[in-house]
């Protein structure tokens, strides 16, 4: 497959649009003097809701969602897409008992909350575990899967592609940092869910063959009616990976917590938000559109079982199912799919950049954000990191993602032996006041090892049940270390819970309560 002239010229357009609108959200304003380190991770603290829910979106579905969660649709089924269901339910909580928390506290960044809520020994922990993580873990499988779409639709080399896709994610967000990235998402989440929704019609109108979209529907479901069961039965072949009712009542819910409540590249957006209310309707913005992703990147993978059976990686669903696209669409669904990875690529670039900087270099050398001189230091400092970042993981993607078959399923068999721990020291952080550091401690190395140990004595256990196990046995042995360690002195921990409010709006009860439902509608009509 190779782009015609009038895809190429699409897809430049977006390329010189997207970076021109993100040069003109990120121009200093007259009289405001140069960025400080609320402008440029925070974005000023001033994001609207739409801002907040797209970029929510955006950050989140990126070539790892639409190649690698495609792919899974290819050898799993519909029942992956468990993953953006589930995680609209999450959303809900994470906008109704979270965020007063968090914004009430003026949190903005999840270590500084770990430091205020713990001590500081366990910020830093945090700190470098995160890093670690989205550099050679998160931003490496972005821009890999990211540049297998781009080779398989171009024709360019791999190579050539992760340099490109991560050197201008670099470039169009390193001026304006998080605001650049947010108001820009408005525009990719947009293109992205029409491109994905392009894909799914031609695919289901090509299974049609000229019956329309609904024969095609019907048609793939009688083709593949294993592809079309949410919870998988022991004795399926990719139970390991969705083990039955876990999805819905075990594991997922501790991976989930830990990735939409606690993860500082999907929260930042929330906690630059105008106020409270603004972010719960931000999330509840993004809880609808996590509704709709599966139709975006689930079914083309399904599809591609019937129209494309041999292939050699169920990676290679998504791409190859894009040769449907005629000439001048190929190019714009091109750019969605660009888009995807690109916003991507510069939220976690950002986020990198907020946690080396706030949380760890201005610690280590004494500087204060909001002092003029040293805020601009300090910003300066968080565009350096930002460019070392991207350097590594283009050098380091291949060696790391090369050899893997179903890159998103690498991707949560990893994180989860750290998210039982996070989970628990989150949770506890936020909610029981006696928990302290020994005890954080004690559930972040506890989670560690007892998923390691679990990986090797128990090899047949499904790793979202291990993370459900790993999870209660870290807040037991965080409990349990808290009372018998010795309490922190007065003073220690500076997170005030006691004057939060927990009511919302009846706007936010009433979309959840609609969300509930068309959840209940979807699990029971593929249980």
């Amino acid at each position: 497959m190779h782009l015609a002239t009038i895809d190429i010229v699409v897809v430049a357009i977006y390329f010189v649009f997207i970076f021109g609108l993100a040069q003109y959200v990120s121009r200093d304003k007259a009289g405001a003097g140069p960025k400080n380190t609320t402008d440029y991770f925070l974005a000023s603290k001033s994001l609207p809701w739409w801002a907040i829910g797209t970029s929510l979106i955006a950050a989140n579905i990126s070539a790892e969602q639409i190649v690698g969660m495609s792919g899974s649709g290819y050898a799993i089924g519909l029942a992956i897409a468990s993953y953006e269901w589930m995680a609209a339910l999450t959303l809900l909580i994470v906008g109704k008992f979270f965020l007063p928390i968090f914004l009430k506290n003026e949190i903005y960044t999840m270590p500084q909350f770990l430091e205020r809520r713990y001590g500081p020994s366990i910020r830093t922990l945090m700190a470098l575990f995160w890093l670690a993580l989205y550099v050679f873990v998160n931003l490496t499988s972005i821009i890999w899967l990211g540049s297998i779409a781009v080779t398989k639709v171009a024709g360019i080399d791999q190579n050539i592609a992760l340099v490109i896709l991560g050197l201008f994610a670099l470039v169009y967000q390193l001026r304006g940092g998080l605001k650049a990235v947010a108001l820009t998402d408005i525009v990719q989440v947009a293109l992205l869910v029409m491109g994905g929704l392009v894909v799914a019609y031609l695919t289901l109108d090509e299974i049609g063959a000229g019956a329309g979209v609904l024969a095609g529907w019907s048609k793939l479901t009688t083709a593949v009616p294993d592809h079309f069961h949410m919870i998988l039965k022991k004795g399926d072949p990719f139970y390991m990976d969705l083990p039955g009712l876990s999805v819905l009542i075990g594991g997922m819910w501790i991976a989930n917590l830990s990735y939409w409540g606690f993860n500082q590249y999907i929260i930042q957006r929330a906690l630059a938000a105008k106020s409270l209310p603004e972010a719960q309707k931000g999330v509840m913005f993004a809880a609808f559109l996590k509704l709709v992703m599966p139709l975006v990147i689930v079914l083309p993978g399904i599809a591609a079982v019937v129209l494309a059976p041999d292939l050699a990686k169920p990676d290679e669903a998504y791409p190859t199912m894009m040769r449907l696209l005629p000439s001048g669409l190929l190019g714009l669904v091109f750019a969605a799919l660009i888009a995807a990875i690109i916003a991507s690529t510069a939220s976690k670039i950002n986020s990198i950049a907020t946690i080396f900087t706030l949380d760890l270099y201005s610690k280590r050398r004494g500087y204060v954000a909001g002092k003029e001189g040293e805020d601009r230091h300090l910003v300066m400092v968080g565009r350096i990191t930002a460019t070392v970042a991207i350097l590594i993981a283009i050098a380091t993607a291949r060696p790391l993602l090369g050899a893997s078959d179903q890159a998103f399923q690498f991707i949560q068999e990893f994180t989860g032996f750290f998210t039982p721990g996070i989970t628990t020291i989150f949770l506890l952080g936020l909610f029981w006041k006696r928990a302290n550091e020994a005890g954080a401690l004690a559930a972040a190395a506890g989670s560690v090892l007892l998923s390691w140990g679990f990986k090797v004595m128990a090899p047949g256990l499904p790793f979202m049940d291990r993370m459900g196990i790993v999870f209660l046995l870290t807040v037991v042995l965080a409990v349990v270390v808290s009372l018998v360690a010795k309490q922190a002195r007065a003073g220690t921990d500076t997170i005030d819970t006691a004057s939060v409010s927990y009511r919302t709006t009846t706007g936010f009860n009433v979309g959840a309560i609609a969300v509930i439902l068309i959840l209940v509608a979807l699990y029971a009509t593929w249980w």
